[in-house]
């Protein structure tokens, strides 16, 4: 991958013939990403977890927000939605309530989660939804042509804030961690490897998982790229961190810039929102009798 490509993808998807494992066999394109976008290492992780958990597109459900992350709708073989900016959470929370049992994954931008999507982000988390929230974090609003992010540093330059942006940025793993996320982790789209691993272990995971993951973006954001992420990020091992350990979670949230830890940060188990239903103890609400006249309930509002 190139830290310095400055090309932006034509409009138009490269042809590209069918490939194996979850890319959609009846597309044969290349994704309209810039080359060397961070998105690439994104999707063949994905690509590799889908095919290793042997999650057949009816065996589960996408939901995507808006941005360059949200274009992976059209290369991703699976049962998806596009939601409105911002919007992706609540949709995949609908998902899961209807059918429990489904697994449900979340792929957004840093900008449609933690920006439009903020109040969503927030609410899911205390709520323990069990759905596995993919964020891509390059800092910038990518696919309209480099605006600051949420996550962008104070003073980075854009088209938008030509001096600097004034506020400090958001902090995504300390936001997860405090408003009780179960499963917070942080990855690198250039560590194929270990992103595998931590999108694996989220999905598997009983209640509301975020994976935050530093995608550069080589076009618009040329402070954070492949080489400065390099510098310094490290990654946590049992001898380093214990991700059951709240304060110590709270603790890694804080490297942000000098040093930033990749791995599991916290994970703690404590029941889901649909374990909390009684309505859905016994079967998905997708495949209960319910029986419900609806008539009373329509007449009261005509």
């Amino acid at each position: 991958m190139s830290d310095n490509s400055n090309s932006i993808s034509p409009s138009s998807p490269k042809p590209l013939a069918p490939t194996i494992g979850l890319t959609a066999p009846f597309a044969g394109y290349f994704p309209t990403w810039c080359p060397g976008c961070g998105n690439f290492g994104i999707w063949s992780s994905l690509k590799s977890v889908f095919n290793k958990m042997k999650l057949d597109p009816d065996k589960m459900a996408i939901v995507f927000g808006i941005g360059c992350s949200g274009n992976m709708n059209d290369f991703l073989w699976a049962n998806s939605f596009h939601a409105l900016h911002g919007r992706s959470i609540p949709n995949a929370i609908g998902i899961k309530l209807a059918n429990h049992n489904l697994p449900v994954v979340v792929i957004v931008g840093d900008g449609d989660c933690y920006g439009e999507g903020g109040n969503h982000f927030l609410h899911a988390c205390r709520a323990n939804h069990d759905i596995t929230v993919i964020v891509h974090d390059n800092r910038v609003y990518g696919l309209t042509t480099g605006q600051v992010a949420p996550t962008a540093y104070k003073g980075f330059k854009s088209k938008s804030t030509p001096a600097g942006i004034i506020e400090v940025p958001v902090n995504p793993i300390a936001l997860a961690v405090s408003q009780g996320a179960t499963f917070v982790a942080q990855g690198f789209s250039a560590d194929m490897n270990q992103l595998t691993e931590l999108i694996e272990k989220g999905i598997n995971h009983k209640g509301f998982s975020v994976v935050n993951i530093f995608q550069p973006c080589v076009t618009f954001n040329h402070i954070n790229s492949y080489n400065w992420y390099r510098e310094r990020v490290y990654k946590l091992t049992p001898e380093n961190h214990n991700p059951k350990d709240l304060n110590a979670a709270w603790q890694k949230s804080q490297e942000v810039e000098a040093k930033i830890p990749l791995g599991v940060i916290y994970q703690v188990e404590r029941p889901t929102y649909a374990e909390s239903l009684p309505q859905l103890s016994k079967t998905p609400l997708i495949e209960a009798d319910l029986k419900i006249d609806l008539a009373p309930f329509i007449n009261d509002f005509i």
